[in-house]
């Protein structure tokens, strides 16, 4: 709708300051000239906007010009109150101050919303972190927020995966991501998109060096990238299980990250499904010993072969010492 565009249009110009016409086409998907005319109206209703052409110029509000604008919907009025992961605000030290915006927020509303967004809030919790995580390693973040908002190289002593000792980095951050709990820095290292993670940082320096980005690229372009390198890594191997129907639950919430196939009921009868997974190694499926007998491997015979061997090491690992008398399992049994 118009009203909501000129709206959009308004709160642009007060956040922004002067904007291109053709970057508020695109946000607001129209063209160019629908742009132009929408500021026409704007004027038309009292609105001091103005239009300046050239290389630098843009549509910008007259110096000192503010409204308090409270025309949301309901539907927006809800959004506000559906916030995933107050941790992801907590380490960055805005748990304080995201209580109070919305408490502002929450008396700017009009007044036919409020109640459905207080019970929004009160009825709706977004937790993004994976259940038996386990404990999380601290992270500063305060130095990596310091780069990124100040747009300041970065000198890294990092560890990575694998690697016994840290290593260091000089980076051109992005910005940060909260991804299921775990904060990383996206950041170039010699011209390419890198991941940090932020627990594995053993030290970071803000360097007096501005930041060094590739032209055009923002946070969300880089992100993309390596997203897209995480999710699309060919798989090592393919493995076909079935398992025991009693254990099922506890199968795929173990499994997940390697399930490629929703398990489905097989020729073996009712109590044993067929599932697919995907490794990235032959050794990485010893995850799957944790299951005892009630997951069987089928395919491919290599990780049969090194589930085999895995379960002959263990068993000759507690195998009894010479003399020791065996010990009775079968506790209450009548003699």
């Amino acid at each position: 709708m118009k009203s909501d565009r000129l709206l959009s249009i308004l709160l642009l110009l007060q956040t922004r300051g002067r904007v291109p016409a053709p970057e508020l086409a695109e946000r607001l998907e129209v063209s160019v000239r629908t742009i132009y005319r929408d500021i026409e109206a704007l004027s038309a209703s009292g609105v001091p906007v103005y239009a300046e052409r050239g290389r630098h110029g843009g549509i910008a509000l007259l110096p000192g010009f503010r409204t308090d604008v409270t025309g949301l919907t309901a539907d927006e009025s809800r959004a506000l109150f559906i916030l995933a992961a107050e941790g992801a605000h907590a380490a960055l030290g805005l748990d304080a101050a995201l209580g109070s915006a919305l408490r502002k927020v929450m008396a700017a509303l009009p007044a036919p919303h409020r109640p459905a967004a207080e019970v929004t809030s009160r009825r709706i919790l977004v937790d993004a972190t994976r259940w038996k995580g386990g404990p999380q390693p601290a992270v500063d973040l305060d130095t990596l927020q310091d780069a990124v908002f100040t747009d300041r190289r970065l000198r890294l002593r990092y560890r990575h995966s694998g690697d016994p000792e840290p290593t260091t980095h000089t980076v051109d951050p992005y910005g940060l991501v909260a991804k299921a709990g775990v904060w990383y820095l996206v950041a170039d290292r010699r011209g390419r998109p890198r991941l940090f993670r932020a627990d594995r940082v053993r030290s970071a320096t803000v360097l007096d060096d501005p930041v060094r980005r590739r032209p055009g690229v923002e946070l969300a372009d880089a992100w993309e990238v390596l997203r897209r390198q995480v999710e699309e890594r060919p798989a090592g191997v393919d493995v076909t299980v079935r398992v025991r129907r009693e254990r099922l639950d506890m199968f795929l919430r173990m499994s997940a990250p390697a399930l490629v196939e929703l398990p489905e009921g097989d020729s073996h009868g009712d109590d044993w499904v067929t599932a697919r997974l995907s490794y990235p190694s032959v050794p990485a499926t010893r995850q799957l010993l944790a299951f005892s007998d009630r997951v069987e491997v089928l395919a491919p015979p290599q990780v049969r072969e090194e589930l085999r061997a895995a379960a002959a090491s263990v068993t000759e690992l507690y195998q009894p010492d010479e003399g020791t008398p065996p010990v009775n399992t079968q506790a209450g049994t009548a003699s």
